[in-house]
């Protein structure tokens, strides 16, 4: 991607067909594994005294602030039985619309995320005031309607064109061949590039939007989602070709019983993940968002499986697909896998080290991991899967992978807008929970660097509280 300006990305192009895998023990659909559960030791008697009672009351309390927190995001929001939730929009999100001519675009400020429509015919055009030290990147999520039928080929696509309309890089994202209606993202950039001759200067930069496939398109205005970043340059280049070796082999799949662990509906509320085997339901037409962060050095991986229905029968192509991207919402790589009623598994390509000089590769997927950051997993199970086999739910197992050590990012020489958006926290760290069962100190950490100031409060209140009443308990 650090070479693509003038090339289209198609989304949506993994492979679709019939999957017949030997049969196995997998639960009924919408069924979950049982968490596992501690017991007391053999012969005795579990602890009861203060410190495991306000140990239990604090992961009740944790457990109940997240419950309340979810039920206040639309990411998380409770859905009716059969219906499929739509797309989470960032909270309070700015509306703006985009303009028919380059001359009175609207601006995109950078580390800013906005809201507005995209109409069937015409292309739309919003502003970008650029620097020349700073690489810039929009991500644009159309969202259409539960009206029409689409096709494969439509979707939408994205450009940014200098001010005299030369192109700087050019992105688009259909359907594919499940035909099933669902958030799409397209990406584009200014990239300030060694030996660059276009799209290098300061000053005014516009993005282009437009449908894939207009004349084949559903009728109604799609609800747009865009994000607007900038990438400062390192202090010091050393690098300016992409790494010639790493670790391309498959990564083994990731083993363990999978825990619960619900996804957000949309890039905004995506639920946060670490390495390890997740649990969730997903209904035919609904599309999951988990984000993972990914530190300079180290590759990640992802896998989808959904549960068989012994019961029905029929096919359906295309119709569980995976998709990762970047921290930008650039997609770095998607696969699709059609569902027969028999367990169906999806994987993504093996990808080098997320380093800074990936920019530099010809491949597109090499070039998107180019930054640290949150990655996004996002899964979406076809909605024509509900006429063969049910409105479900479906049992869905995500098993993630993390290999290498982190290293030190490239030093820049200022800083990202949104601020630290290329780099992994502590606070990301302790938001991405990997399974394999965390004891309750652990959990209630989590949930108070998550939380922020006012949960924390809440949770530190309750705690005292507790505390002093497991006390008189004791005595």
């Amino acid at each position: 991607m650090g070479r693509w300006c003038t090339g289209w990305r198609h989304a949506g192009s993994g492979g679709a067909g019939p999957s017949v895998p030997a049969p196995t023990s997998a639960p009924a659909p919408g069924r979950r594994r049982a968490p596992r559960r501690r017991t007391a030791p053999a012969g005795g008697t579990a602890s009861v005294g203060p410190t495991a009672s306000v140990r239990r009351l604090a992961v009740v309390t944790v457990l109940l602030l997240a419950t309340a927190a979810t039920a206040a995001l639309p990411g998380g929001a409770a859905f009716a039985a059969g219906d499929a939730p739509g797309y989470a929009f960032a909270d309070g999100a700015p509306r703006i619309d985009g303009t028919t001519a380059t001359s009175d675009a609207k601006l995109l400020a950078a580390g800013a995320t906005y809201r507005s429509s995209l109409p069937r015919n015409g292309t739309l055009y919003y502003r970008l005031d650029l620097d020349a030290a700073s690489d810039a990147y929009v991500s644009v999520t159309a969202v259409p309607g539960s009206v029409g039928e689409v096709t494969a080929v439509d979707g939408i696509r994205v450009s940014v064109q200098d001010a005299e309309g030369g192109s700087c890089s050019s992105d688009s994202a259909t359907f594919g061949a499940a035909h099933s209606p669902r958030p799409v993202t397209a990406w584009g950039m200014r990239e300030i590039a060694p030996g660059g001759n276009r799209c290098q200067d300061p000053g005014t930069y516009h993005v282009a939007v437009e449908r894939a496939r207009p004349q084949d398109s559903p009728p109604e205005d799609w609800d747009l989602e865009l994000t607007v970043a900038t990438e400062p340059r390192p202090a010091r280049t050393d690098a300016t070709e992409a790494p010639e070796a790493w670790d391309s082999a498959s990564p083994e799949a990731v083993a363990g019983e999978p825990e619960p662990r619900t996804g957000g509906n949309g890039f905004a509320h995506a639920t946060p993940l670490g390495q390890g085997a997740w649990r969730d339901d997903i209904r035919p037409g609904q599309t999951l968002y988990y984000k993972v962060p990914v530190d300079w050095g180290r590759q990640v991986y992802a896998s989808a499986e959904l549960d068989g229905d012994q019961e029905a029968s029929g096919y359906a192509t295309g119709a569980l697909r995976l998709a990762l991207h970047n921290p930008v919402r650039g997609e770095v790589d998607d696969a699709a896998k059609g569902y027969t009623g028999r367990p169906a598994t999806v994987g993504l390509a093996p990808l080098p080290p997320v380093a800074y000089p990936n920019r530099y590769a010809t491949s597109g997927q090499a070039g998107a991991v180019r930054f640290a950051g949150d990655y996004y997993v996002v899964v979406h199970l076809a909605a024509q899967v509900a006429e063969d086999f049910g409105a479900g739910p479906f049992g869905l197992t995500l098993r993630v992978g993390l290999r290498g050590s982190a290293r030190s990012g490239p030093g820049y020489a200022g800083e990202s807008r949104p601020k630290g958006l290329f780099a992994v926290s502590a606070q990301d760290r302790a938001a991405a929970p990997e399974s394999g069962g965390p004891d309750d100190d652990d959990l209630a950490m989590k949930a108070v660097a998550v939380g922020g100031i006012g949960t924390g409060s809440l949770l530190l209140a309750g705690l005292t509280v507790w505390t002093a009443a497991a006390r008189r308990r004791a005595r």
